[in-house]
């Protein structure tokens, strides 16, 4: 059934998102929204509409809205990070410009707000409501990142509120969209929400470990990218607590600067993540937080094989290598 939402998904895609004049405007929106990617926000809404009970074609343009969205910010995000690589393709500003990325990542904004016209007063509301309180959440999740970068006192429990606003939040409301597109009540797309909400956090966990640990050829990113820019990641953190003096030293200094040998630099990073149990302790944290979601998908009115799927979904989630 996932694979069916995202068929129908991506065909709907197609035929909503086209070129138009200008064409410097639209290319890149259009190219950024075909590189592929695993496509799990808009399955999500289309799931969760569908576990509530309504024909989950009505969550089609909710669908679009969240992957619109989720793309302008990887455009604004990379361009940020000054990356040259997106699912294994180069990046828009990279094959644009810098200006072009950040015009068309504006308009995808809101292309993503129009969407949402399609549904009734009442319910495009409360879409829009969260919508917002959503978007604003991700740009304060993405403000931590950046001040991250130049703090040497994050804390975990910081580094998990900013993974929590800048990249779950957005699941959980996809969850949510569904239920509120099913006119469930509000207690049941709250707990959607919440199950998103953990979900989301397994899932950034996983990235940064993938971003570390994963197979160049199946990630899609630059593998080290997170070592190389400095980010102060579930991993580096637990290292900085768990390893003795010198190697805390040794990740610090590696940490204050930037080397003109990337590689030999991750080998090192990588290699005191593995001494400290960093690496092992942040699987741990992803099956904590995925077995979290489940305990919640366990409390929501909604049939035992759509369960299922959402089960298979965090379990996919948790065992995947891109």
């Amino acid at each position: 059934m996932l694979a069916v939402y995202k068929s129908v998904f991506e065909e709907y895609l197609k035929e909503k998102v086209g070129v138009r004049e200008p064409k410097n405007l639209y290319q890149p929106i259009e190219y950024i929204l075909s590189l592929g990617g695993k496509k799990l926000r808009p399955i999500l809404a289309l799931l969760s509409a569908d576990a509530f009970g309504v024909d989950y074609k009505k969550a089609l343009d909710v669908a679009l809205a969240i992957e619109v969205f989720h793309n302008f910010t990887l455009i604004h995000d990379d361009i940020m990070d000054d990356a040259p690589l997106r699912r294994g393709k180069i990046t828009v500003h990279e094959k644009w410009d810098t200006n072009t990325g950040i015009l068309s990542g504006d308009a995808m904004l809101i292309l993503a707000y129009q969407y949402l016209e399609s549904y009734e007063p009442a319910v495009f509301k409360k879409l829009t409501q969260l919508f917002s309180k959503t978007g604003i959440e991700v740009c304060e999740g993405q403000q931590l990142d950046i001040d991250f970068e130049t703090r040497n006192d994050v804390s975990i429990d910081e580094y998990m509120k900013m993974i929590t606003l800048k990249t779950s939040v957005l699941v959980a409301s996809t969850l949510k969209m569904g239920a509120v597109i099913a006119e469930v009540s509000e207690e049941e797309s709250n707990k959607m929400y919440d199950f998103g909400l953990n979900l989301g956090i397994a899932f950034q966990l996983q990235d940064d470990y993938l971003d570390a640990f994963g197979d160049p050829k199946t990630f899609g990113k630059q593998v080290g990218g997170d070592i190389i820019e400095n980010k102060k990641t579930y991993l580096y953190l637990t290292a900085l607590e768990n390893c003795n003096p010198s190697e805390k030293k040794r990740l610090e200094a590696l940490f204050s600067s930037k080397l003109n040998d990337n590689q030999q630099k991750i080998e090192e990073v990588k290699s005191i993540f593995d001494t400290s149990k960093a690496s092992e302790e942040t699987k741990q944290a992803i099956k904590k937080y995925t077995q979290q979601a489940f305990k919640i998908l366990e409390t929501i009115s909604i049939s035992n094989d759509k369960k299922q799927l959402l089960r298979d979904f965090g379990e996919n989630l948790m065992n995947r290598n891109v």
